[in-house]
């Protein structure tokens, strides 16, 4: 069968260039054709749901069932009736016996998606029917056979999860006979703008409307805003833009309004071997980013304040102090009550400034009894700053906060922990 990338993409709706995504997509034609399990890996959003389509779609089993299950969606009491079946009185509310996904998909294919979230006992069962095609219904001890194509996807280190006991290691080697990786939206900005201009086009056409335009300067924000919900959240802001906005001609300001607040675009990348953290346990890669990030939000925060501070100096040194509006002097204390832990500078008439011309040097006498103000440029304590306006915000509500800081609940809950945070 003569199956090409470009028709591939034609067919599934794919839209891109990008070499990482051209290579996921030829070894998904490459493996259609077999029986071997694939484990679909990428990040949230990034379109993992497309590959097992694919593989279906040009293996022999084509003409069979394909059923795509969401484990993270199904209740951990219910997810073996719902793959394996269950037997009349299993459990309370078995009115009737009842086939499960691996009976009915027989000969067909199953996707497994977000497999990584499976409970370690459901996980036992499917290593068994991806071992010898057998699986057993809740309530019954007879032994049943079939013929499934399984294809997992996951957004969830597994090596990772396999050090910390919640997935088992001999199934994710059954699952990752065949690995794909799918690339995230910063792996492939060279898309960004494709996907954007075919997102808006669907909208226009949907809603009788004329499409968006963007000016260079809002192209070049849009590819290099970091896009942490992928194909998905560019989706969503596509159709926000083309419903909320009557100007088509989209400038780089009307983009900020719908892009969040981040400082996400080209930061360094730093990397580091897993290490402990405070309670011992491992810290990954991803997580150790997110806290990265934060670190560089409240850099980036202490550099606009002492850029804002130097205008104002500037300014009284230029001339003199009575040229300082009230505004002006309560921007001076409001800065130094936020980096000194609370405390006011008091602007003492006996302050004098000589301003000499020719020499361009200034003098200046202070009386001894005004405030000297140290300013705190602790990074801990901007920190502690930085999760304690996140938590008052969302009064309290720790997963918002997260959200809004850039980093893990886990990650959250160790800082609030470390800092000594009352909540």
């Amino acid at each position: 069968m003569n199956v090409t990338i470009l028709g591939i993409k034609q067919r599934f709706g794919i839209i891109g260039t990008s070499k990482k995504l051209d290579q996921a997509i030829d070894i998904a034609i490459q493996v259609a054709g077999t029986d071997l399990s694939v484990l679909v890996t990428g990040e949230s959003g990034s379109g993992k749901e497309a590959f097992p389509k694919i593989i279906h779609a040009l293996s022999p089993r084509k003409h069979q069932d394909y059923i795509a299950v969401n484990c993270g969606a199904i209740p951990e009491g219910t997810i073996d009736s719902e793959l394996f079946g269950h037997e009349k009185g299993a459990f309370t509310g078995a009115t009737d016996t009842r086939k499960g996904y691996f009976e009915v998909a027989d000969g067909g294919t199953i996707f497994l998606d977000e497999v990584g979230e499976l409970p370690l006992s459901t996980q036992a069962r499917l290593l068994r029917v991806l071992e010898s095609g057998e699986f057993i219904k809740v309530g019954s001890s007879k032994v049943q056979k079939t013929n499934v194509r399984i294809v997992a996807a996951t957004n969830v280190n597994l090596p990772q999860a396999i050090q910390k006991n919640k997935f088992r290691e001999d199934l994710y080697y059954r699952l990752n006979t065949i690995p794909i990786s799918v690339p995230s939206l910063k792996e492939r900005r060279e898309d960004i703008h494709l996907l954007f201009k075919k997102f808006v086009i669907d909208m226009a056409e949907k809603y009788h409307m004329p499409p968006l335009r963007l000016d260079p300067e809002a192209v070049e924000r849009l590819i290099n805003y970091r896009w942490p919900g992928n194909i998905r959240q560019l989706k969503n802001i596509a159709e926000q833009i083309s419903i909320l906005e009557s100007e088509r001609k989209i400038t780089v300001d009307l983009l900020e309004k719908y892009i969040p607040n981040d400082i996400g675009t080209h930061l360094p990348i730093v990397s580091r071997p897993q290490e402990n953290d405070t309670y011992g346990e491992k810290v990954d890669a991803e997580e150790f980013k997110r806290e990265r990030e934060l670190l560089y939000k409240i850099l980036f925060e202490m550099r606009r304040d002492v850029n804002e501070l130097k205008k104002i100096v500037v300014g009284l040194l230029n001339d003199g102090e009575e040229s300082i509006s009230p505004e002006q002097k309560e921007a001076i204390s409001r800065l130094y009550s936020n980096q000194g832990g609370g405390k006011e500078i008091i602007l003492s008439p006996s302050v004098q400034f000589k301003n000499t011309t020719q020499s361009n040097s200034y003098e200046g006498s202070f009386d001894q009894s005004e405030e000297v103000v140290e300013e705190n440029y602790s990074l801990a304590e901007k920190e502690k700053e930085f999760i304690i306006k996140a938590l008052e915000k969302y009064r309290g509500k720790r997963k918002n906060a997260a959200k809004e800081l850039g980093i893990s609940e886990r990650t959250l809950y160790r800082k609030i922990n470390e800092y000594n945070i009352d909540l």
